[in-house]
């Protein structure tokens, strides 16, 4: 048996694998002789197990990422100040977390068509941010106008493309001029964070490290690999009352300690937890696996040959053994991808080229193009399910005829590479679903902006032309059955050229007590949400 799972998993699996079991066993003595949470087998099993609500109570939780960046919700995209910023800030118009179905936030409705190109929203009354001054059409004005500021080099600037300007009419009221009609616009304000005009003009720094918002909860401090800590805000009148006193966040990059932490009942729930240990902490709370959009991707430097001809390019997607990648490294928990969007994404889409495992089809493509014995360097992120994935990536390679070289490393220096043109292949995780769920928002973050003129470097070519002009046509269109027509275009091109293009998407295994926690549910997105959750 010992050996089997030696080959299936290889010897750095397997060595976890026996960590986490040992682990699991020392774990569940412990918790067992403290009078720990009640063994369940998985998320069906917890129904009704719910304690008592306290509303007075503090939510602990476990936290995968630390802080990489700060809070200012123009340019935050870590996936922490993110999750924080879900609780901090409102925009007119959120997304609810789990169900990605858009609600009037700040705004007492979704926006008001006046024609094609005008919008109006109204304020919610008696809304106040987290240092007691009201929330005013002038501070909706702002956050706009500061993202559409290109001095500002704001992350949502693009997703805000038909965006021609922002007035207050009055107080309470706001209206929105657009370039072009836009039918996705009520819900793509979602993007928008609304801040303090005078806080953040004072004070932009401090704004970053500490910011004030108008959500159901304050941020009371924050401290880079520790913790951060909030509290409710006992003025919000809004739809998402905070339902507990306060939250505790634990900043647990290392996964052996943030599972101990929910094992032990240090924290009612924990984000990412590792794939080798999801079936273990079953036993000890509830886990569950949502599908997401989240992705690894290959991303390749298309100004450097020979990753300048798309052939080589495929014939490095039809060489990878997805199979033994999400069965080995991942234990099951992926999706290979046979689209741009996941299959249970609603406007999901079977890619024209789908890349299943085929060597022979790779070696032949690059003997087209005219690649023989290429050497190349695998840049990754070390992620810890990355690093997984990177050594099957170079087998596969390798047995095509490559001679691959692995260099893994922090996501901001490997970047900083990237940036400079310093590579030549990355395999990463992606997730803008973070910011919304429609197709033009998901395929903008990629394909439009940073990622295709400072990284994949395929801006300019005829193809990248092509792509935007589709992305523009499907924007404007009124017709359901001709966006989606233009779409579906869109995302097969970008699967026959694969400058950057998803290799699978990601089951998200989230944990949590359900006898600590009452309301809680698992994200289809990177983070945890504790809206309309209560301690018990």
């Amino acid at each position: 048996m010992l050996d089997r799972l030696h080959d299936e998993v290889g010897r750095r699996n397997f060595l976890r694998l026996v960590g986490a079991v040992s682990a699991a066993a020392a774990i569940a003595g412990t918790v067992s002789a403290c009078g720990g949470p009640s063994s369940t087998s998985g998320a069906d099993s917890s129904a009704g197990t719910s304690g008592a609500v306290n509303v007075n109570g503090t939510i602990e939780a476990g936290i995968s990422y630390s802080l990489s960046s700060g809070f200012d919700p123009m340019t935050a995209s870590g996936a922490t100040p993110v999750a924080a910023n879900l609780h901090v800030f409102e925009s007119l118009v959120d997304l609810d977390p789990v169900t990605r179905a858009a609600y009037p936030a700040l705004a007492t409705e979704l926006p008001k068509k006046i024609d094609d190109t005008t919008y109006r929203a109204t304020l919610r009354q008696g809304a106040t941010f987290h240092d007691g001054s009201p929330v005013t059409a002038e501070d909706v004005v702002f956050s706009f106008t500061r993202i559409l500021d290109p001095a500002n080099a704001s992350l949502m600037v693009q997703f805000l493309p038909f965006l021609a300007g922002v007035t207050a009419v009055d107080a309470s009221t706001v209206e929105f001029r657009l370039k072009y009609a836009f039918p996705l616009f009520p819900t793509r304000i979602s993007v928008a964070r609304i801040v303090p005009k005078k806080i953040v003009e004072a004070d932009p720094k401090g704004f970053d490290a500490k910011p004030v918002g108008s959500g159901p909860y304050q941020l009371i401090e924050a401290t880079r690999q520790d913790k951060i800590v909030f509290k409710r805000w006992d003025s919000y009148n809004g739809p998402r009352p905070a339902k507990a006193a306060a939250m505790n966040w634990r900043l647990t990059s290392d996964s052996t300690a943030r599972v101990s932490a929910l094992v032990s009942g240090r924290v009612a729930a924990i984000e990412d937890v590792p794939y080798v240990d999801v079936s273990g902490v079953k036993g000890k709370a509830t886990v569950e696996s949502v599908q997401s959009f989240g992705n690894l991707f290959l991303m390749f430097n298309c100004s450097a040959k020979p990753f300048d001809d798309k052939r080589v390019r495929q014939a490095l997607h039809y060489a990878l053994d997805m199979d033994k990648i999400i069965a080995t490294a991942m234990f099951g928990n992926g999706t290979a991808a046979s689209g741009y969007l996941q299959p249970t994404h609603p406007d999901y889409h079977k890619a024209s080229t789908v890349y299943s495992h085929d060597p022979e089809k790779a070696k032949a493509l690059l003997a087209a193009a005219g690649v023989s014995g290429l050497s190349l360097t695998l840049m990754t992120t070390n992620t810890g399910w990355v690093t997984d994935i990177a050594p099957i990536i170079k087998e596969s390679w390798d047995a095509v005829g490559l001679r691959t070289t692995l260099d893994v490393g922090d996501s901001s220096g490997q970047y900083k590479k990237i940036d400079a043109g310093e590579f030549q292949v990355m395999a990463a995780p992606g997730d803008p679903s973070v910011f919304g769920n429609d197709v033009d928002l998901l395929m903008r973050w990629f394909y439009v902006g940073t990622w295709p003129t400072k990284r994949f470097r395929w801006a300019g070519s005829a193809q990248d032309t092509q792509l935007t002009g589709l992305l523009d046509q499907a924007a404007q269109s009124s017709d359901k059955d001709t966006q989606s027509k233009l779409w579906q275009q869109a995302m097969d091109l970008v699967a026959d050229e694969v400058p950057l293009y998803p290799v699978l998407h990601r089951k998200l295994p989230t944990a949590w007590n359900p006898k600590g926690l009452a309301g809680f549910k698992p994200l289809p997105t990177t983070g945890l949400s504790f809206l309309d959750v209560s301690a018990t």
